[in-house]
């Protein structure tokens, strides 16, 4: 008989850091909220981004106010990575990108026209394994994500309503997960309400959807959060 499953409690336990285990993280910061700053934090962290790179943002819905400007993201994906295409997938709510079709309408009036946009689950999805997972086995993420050799996750910084910090981890675990099946698989117990998940498990869950995206790139991925505009809690989708 399958053990219950219990979503951990206590973040507030600390380990001692001579007691961690992993490997650190380099971590670059600037003050400087420009396409130049970007551009030199991309710099910084490109080395692995290789071959067909994706980047993962947040495109908005219509006319949203917080997004990274798009001129930044313009100049950056122009100097430096003018093959790259910006990845998304739709949501799973109904509103500007339920579908592909008002998704793809929704890019066009907030002006992300400059470069291809990938909705990557309009053909379908891919299951992708998440190794030593509590709650899943595997995740259902957009097709066309196995299409890249390489993603960057270019975040604007933000909160989520039910899991506390976002940042990379929500434009990612939400982000690449499909609108359909992934996006439930987080979200949904089977039969109950759309968001009957949430909190440490809702956290747990969403967590477990990114690692797959990471290990699926292994050392070729990147993130970089910029922290402007920043909301204390969202209701939607990355």
């Amino acid at each position: 008989m399958e053990k219950e499953k219990k979503a951990g409690i206590g973040g507030d336990h600390y380990i001692p850091y001579g007691e961690r285990t992993g490997n650190e993280s380099i971590v670059y910061f600037t003050r400087d909220l420009s396409a130049a700053g970007l551009i030199r934090m991309y710099e910084k962290i490109k080395e692995n981004l290789t071959g067909k790179v994706a980047v993962k943002l947040h495109t908005g819905e219509q006319h949203g106010p917080n997004i990274i400007p798009r001129p930044w993201v313009k100049e950056l994906m122009e100097k430096e990575i003018p093959g790259a295409a910006i990845v998304e997938t739709n949501t799973y709510y109904e509103g500007d990108r339920y579908t592909t079709e008002d998704h793809r309408k929704t890019l066009e009036v907030n002006g992300w026209t400059f470069a291809p946009v990938d909705i990557m689950d309009e053909e379908g999805t891919v299951m992708l394994p998440v190794k030593g997972g509590k709650w899943f086995t595997e995740m259902s993420v957009g097709s066309h994500q196995t299409h890249y050799d390489s993603m960057l996750v270019l975040t604007h910084f933000k909160g989520h309503v039910q899991g506390g910090f976002g940042g990379s981890n929500k434009n990612i675990g939400i982000g690449c997960a499909d609108g359909r099946i992934g996006k439930a698989m987080i979200h949904t117990w089977p039969g109950k309400d759309q968001w009957s998940i949430a909190k440490e498990e809702f956290m747990e869950r969403m967590t477990e959807s990114s690692k797959a995206t990471v290990d699926y790139f292994g050392k070729h991925i990147a993130f970089i959060n910029v922290m402007r505009n920043m909301s204390v809690s969202c209701d939607c989708e990355g």
